[in-house]
Parts: structure tokens; sequence; C-alpha cells
């Protein structure tokens, strides 16, 4: 019990030590942030810090890993929707999650001298391409379509939609542009009778996560029956 207890209370001081350091890090930026400004936000000893982590560029990466850390989301029958619900839900959690917040702002820090940010681009590319590889082995996209290009072409204009929307807006649109931008991108990518099925609504993120967290309702999938894809 003792043992249980206090790895617990480990757990504990690591998730307040992450959230303390993305409170710091989005205020402040990477290279202005300290330890010792962690420290007085998260109200823990310097040795508590350093029992979890090495440095400061070791809590950067906790916190960098947290855009990644998704609610596991329903599998569709088209994965097209699979792409537009990671998405959606991004958005949602970059307007009420701090701590997605802060890694986004660390993500595309230019004065995070000597933090290797790479990591989140790359991985948010490997899982479009993923699910656009799903996508065109189900017989959901045009030809011409190069699931490479089409994968980074997506976190790239999404980093730069997001950006836009919290300077002008503090992200309150960001639900907005980002249905904006998949209805725009998604015609030069797919095949008509599937496009027809997709659902691009801007609270589309809002609606999976609020019935990802009701034991008793199912997630929403599509709002009609999907038209077969052609192969």
């Amino acid at each position: 019990m003792a043992r249980q207890a206090r790895q617990d209370r480990a757990i504990r001081t690591r998730k307040i030590l992450v959230e303390a350091a993305a409170t710091v890090f989005d205020q402040r930026g990477y290279e202005a942030a300290t330890i010792g400004e962690i420290i007085s936000t998260a109200g823990v000893t310097k040795g508590a810090l350093y029992f979890h982590f090495a440095s400061k560029e070791e809590l950067a990466f906790a916190v960098l890993d947290a855009q990644l850390e998704d609610e596991p989301l329903p599998e569709q029958p088209l994965k097209l929707q699979q792409l537009i619900d990671s998405g959606m839900v991004l958005s949602h959690r970059l307007r009420h999650d701090p701590l997605v917040r802060a890694s986004v702002r660390l993500t595309l820090d230019q004065g995070a001298s000597g933090l290797d940010r790479r990591g989140p681009f790359l991985n948010w590319s490997a899982q479009n391409l993923q699910m656009l590889t799903a996508a065109r082995d189900n017989g959901e996209l045009l030809p011409h379509v190069v699931l490479e290009d089409t994968a980074d072409m997506f976190v790239g204009a999404f980093a730069g939609i997001q950006a836009m929307s919290q300077t002008l807006a503090d992200r309150e649109d960001l639900g907005h542009r980002t249905a904006v931008l998949f209805s725009h991108v998604l015609p030069c990518i797919t095949v008509p009778a599937v496009l027809a099925s997709l659902d691009m609504s801007p609270d589309r993120g809002e609606r999976l996560l609020a019935a990802n967290r009701r034991d008793d309702a199912p997630l929403p999938e599509l709002t009609e029956e999907p038209a077969a894809a052609p192969r």
C-alpha cells in the first residue's frame, strides 16, 4: 500500500510539473522561461522537479508530447472522416486545453534555440499519412493525390490557420477556420461520392469529445449512410 501511494504521488507530481511548465512556456516562451518559475508555479521543491526531469529541455519535450495524446476516437467507415475528426478534435483541444496550447506554442517557437521541435511535425505528418493511405486503399482519393505531400500540406496549413486564429480571435474561431480548410482542400483530393458523406461541421470536435466522455452515449458517426466508395 505504501509503495502504491508513493507511485501515485509521483505520478501526480509529474503531472503538476508538466502542467506548470506548460503554463510558463505558454506565457513566456521557451528561452525566457526558467526552472525557478516552473518550480514556483508547480508549488514543489527543486528536488521534486529534478527527480522527474533533468533539465528544462526534458520538461519541454514532455509538454510537446501533449498534442499527440489524443483521446481514442471511433473508427469511421470513411477514413477521410477520421482525418477530419483528428483535426477538429485538435482544434477544440487548442481552445480548451492549456497543455495542448503550450505544446503547439513550443512547436512553433522560432526562438527556442537548441530545442528539437521536429517531433510534433513529423508525428502529425506520419499520422496523416497513415489515414490518407487507408483512404486511398478504401477508394476515397482521386488518382492524382500524392500521399506524402498531402500529409505534410495539412500539417503546415493547420499550423498557419491556428496561428492566425490565435492572433485575430484568441482561437475562438478555430473550429470555423479548420472547417474552411477541409472544405476547400478535400474537394481537390476526394472522389465526389465520398465527399458528399463527410461531416466537416465546425463543432465536430466538440461533439466527438462530449460523446466520448459520456459512458452511456455512442460516439457520433456520419449523419447519413455513406455512399460506397468506388474502387
